[in-house]
Formats: C-alpha cells, sequence, structure tokens
C-alpha cells in the first residue's frame, strides 16, 4: 500500500487510516469478534494507523484495540500506529461534562491509555477538544514532556483553528491535525488547510464518509437505534436527511459512471485533496466490518482526473449540504468553527 507522512515531523503511515470509534460506540451495536477481525485484516492490508478516543465507550474501544494488537501476528503488530484523543469528559450514565485539557490531566489521561492498550508508548497523543479553560500552549506543553519521557512519539491536535495551530506550533512540533473532511464538509478548506501545509503538519480526515450518509449505504427509510448518536445530528433528521440522500444520488451516478462505488468515490476525492491544497491528507475510514473495509480500500485504486472532479463537485457543490456537522451544543466546542 501507498505511504505517507502525517506531516514533516510525523510518522509514515499508510494512505488510510482505521477510525475504530464505532467498534465500541455511538453507532448502535457491534460485533466485537468482527471489529477484532477488521482490524486484523486492515493490518493485513498495510494500515498502520489505528485512532480512538479514551473516552469512547470509557475505554472500551482501547481495550478492544489492545485486544487486536495483542492477537495479531507480532509484524503486524510492530508496525501499528496508535493515534488517541483524550480530554472528554464523561459519566456513568454516558453523558457528557466538558473537557480537561490541564496538564496533569494530560498526564493522567496518558497513563490509563497505555495501560489499556497495552502498549509502552502511543504514537500520536492529543486533546480531543481544547479545554476553554486551559491554555493550548500549556496542554501541547504537558504532551511535550510526554514525547520527552517517551510515553509519546508525536503531538497532534484535533478539531482547532487556524490561529490555535500556530500558536500550538510555536510550542512543540505538531505531527498532525484530526479534523472533519468530506464531500459535504469543507469547512476547512479557507483556512485550516492551507495553515496545516503551510506548517508541514499533515491531516487525518475523519467523517470521510459523513457517518455513512454519504456510503451509498444509507437507506432513506431507515431507523436508527436508540443509541445511535447520527438521531441526534441534523443532517440525518427529516428534510435535511432527503436533500442530503439527494446529494448522494447524484454522486452515485459519477460514481457508476467510473464503474466505482459511491463510498470508494467519496475516499477518492478526499485523497485527490492532498495534492490540491499541499497537505498531507490521510482519510480515517470508520469501518467496522471487513467487507465495509474492503470496500474503502479499493478507494486506492480509484484515480480521479479534473473531468471526474469537476462532475463530483456538480454533484455536490461544496455549500449544498443540509444541517450543521453536530447539534447546536456540541459545535460550541469546536474551535474549528470559531
Amino acid at each position: 500500500m501507498r505511504t505517507l507522512k502525517l506531516g514533516t515531523t510525523g510518522p509514515t503511515t499508510s494512505a488510510l487510516g482505521l477510525g475504530c470509534m464505532g467498534m465500541s460506540a455511538l453507532y448502535g451495536e457491534a460485533d466485537r469478534a468482527e471489529s477484532i477481525a477488521t482490524i486484523h485484516a486492515a493490518l493485513e492490508a498495510g494500515v498502520t494507523l489505528l485512532d480512538t478516543g479514551d473516552f469512547y465507550a470509557m475505554g472500551h474501544n482501547e481495550l478492544l484495540i489492545g485486544e487486536a494488537l495483542r492477537t495479531a501476528p507480532a509484524a503486524h503488530r510492530e508496525q501499528a500506529l496508535t493515534s488517541v484523543k483524550f480530554g472528554a469528559l464523561r459519566d456513568p450514565d454516558g453523558g457528557w461534562s466538558g473537557y480537561d485539557g490541564r496538564p496533569a490531566a494530560v498526564r493522567n489521561f496518558a497513563a490509563y491509555s497505555l495501560q489499556r492498550l497495552g502498549v509502552d508508548h502511543i504514537d500520536v497523543y492529543r486533546i480531543a477538544r481544547l479545554d476553554p479553560d486551559v491554555p493550548v500552549e500549556e496542554t501541547v506543553g504537558a504532551i511535550a514532556e510526554l514525547v520527552e519521557k517517551g510515553h509519546v512519539r508525536h503531538i497532534g491536535l484535533s478539531e482547532v483553528g487556524a490561529e490555535s495551530l500556530r500558536r500550538a506550533a510555536a510550542v512543540a512540533p505538531i505531527s498532525d491535525l484530526q479534523i472533519e473532511y468530506s464531500l459535504i464538509s469543507r469547512g476547512i478548506e479557507a483556512e485550516i488547510l492551507p495553515t496545516a501545509a503551510e506548517l508541514g503538519i499533515g491531516v487525518t480526515a475523519y467523517g470521510v464518509l459523513s457517518r455513512g450518509l454519504i456510503s451509498g449505504h444509507f437507506e432513506r427509510d431507515r431507523q436508527l437505534a436508540a443509541n445511535d448518536f447520527r438521531g441526534m445530528s441534523p443532517r440525518f433528521q427529516g428534510d435535511n436527511l432527503q436533500r442530503n440522500l439527494d446529494l448522494v444520488d447524484a454522486l452515485r451516478k459519477v460514481a457508476e459512471g467510473k464503474g466505482v462505488s459511491v463510498a470508494q468515490t467519496a475516499i477518492a476525492w478526499v485523497l485527490a485533496q492532498g495534492p490540491k491544497s499541499g497537505a498531507a491528507i490521510v482519510p480515517l475510514v470508520g469501518a467496522r466490518r471487513r467487507d465495509r473495509l474492503t470496500e474503502a480500500l479499493g478507494a486506492l485504486d480509484v484515480t480521479l482526473d479534473d473531468a471526474d472532479l469537476a462532475a463530483i463537485e456538480q454533484a455536490v457543490p461544496a455549500d449544498a449540504v443540509a444541517g450543521a456537522r453536530y447539534p447546536e451544543a456540541q459545535m460550541a466546542h469546536l474551535d474549528s468553527e470559531h
């Protein structure tokens, strides 16, 4: 599989990363055995980047990845790179109560993640959302101390704006920015993506299929489970959903013309934005099953020429999406939207 840098100071990783969140939480029930088999299949295929958060099902996702790594062949285990988000505060009822970016909290979160993952270091460590009460310099400085001690290899950030990216980079080398980016989530193109490219900071793009919305597999009459957070997402509600699936139908015509799937077209589009923007972009795919992983990996064989890109832009204009990325309360925590 092709490889590229997360950034000038970052690790080498595969052209796609595997986002493991859905294997534990937020998308309804998941099959543990199939999840582990999917991680193994990803490593077998040359995917090296495994992304998680210590708050995904309150540590369940890290334990799942830890089990998958322990049971993987040694050669695959050694090539795996762990990307961990921290800082989100949860309660026993599954509620959310803000973010903690204090240096003492950073060290505490890291200690637990290392234990749950069963590793001696985390490859990329990042706060999930900036703590509004703690300057980004303090949080990044604490991660830099973990780097000096060998507990962390590289410093990342998540969902921060251009100004915060510059402030953080002035404290310590930043390898990677994880942020939502897809055909229907293009807010980073104006300032954030150019800033990352300028600073030599790689981008791991999550939500490349917009939580399945533009995967080509989401049915118009689908009923979401009570524990599927998409039921609260503005893009999956009422008229918004139908308008967004109209965009998917238009994208499907382009995909069929190339003999590939909708999901492969959407992922290939994100991959094509790397050379265009000058930034190193690694799409995270949230496959929970091996068949979905196989489909996503097929995007690496899709070449989009200028005519293809123009057709995709016509099918899914940059400002055509209906609804915000998150409910209003969650949008307030996104420094990238300020």
